[in-house]
């Protein structure tokens, strides 16, 4: 399933009054789940056949905003990569190999500077500015969802 129509399926549950919605596209499956939060905007779980993964436990109280408020980290100063989908992060092209970016590495719009998994497929994900990597915010091999913060461009 194609990063589109994934994106259409989390804008329908959204703006819909169905608090759960799963799609079996061929071997693919995806199970988006809107949260209780007021402000959530779903949660989005891709399972594969070959690896079944245990689904994350969903906290059923909210915690008071004051106290989130305090909880939160700072937010970044610079420009932020999201992961464009659901999937695996890895720095490099192949294990072993050098990463495609460092903390200070100057990157141009469309430099390459990870691949994500999903699905058995590796997809290159580029920078959308020009400027130098800040921060990089995801270790190798880590699982990472929509919308997550990968790097800081600065």
């Amino acid at each position: 399933m194609d990063l589109r129509k994934l994106k259409t399926l989390i804008d329908l549950v959204a703006e819909s009054d169905i608090s759960e919605l799963e799609v079996t596209e061929g071997e693919s499956k995806v199970r988006i789940v809107k949260s209780g939060a007021p402000v959530a905007q779903g949660q989005v779980v891709m399972m594969q056949p070959q690896a079944a993964q245990p689904m994350p436990a969903v906290a059923s109280a909210t915690p008071a905003p004051q106290a989130a408020a305090e909880v939160a980290p700072p937010e970044p100063v610079g420009h932020v990569v999201k992961s464009p989908m659901v999937g695996t992060f890895y720095r490099s092209s192949a294990p072993g190999s050098a990463p495609f970016v460092e903390v200070g590495s100057v990157v141009k719009e469309g430099d390459t500077l990870c691949i994500i998994e999903a699905m058995k497929l590796l997809n290159e994900i580029d920078a959308d500015a020009s400027g130098t990597i800040r921060q990089v915010l995801v270790e190798n091999g880590q699982a990472v969802e929509f919308g997550q913060p990968l790097f800081i461009i600065g």
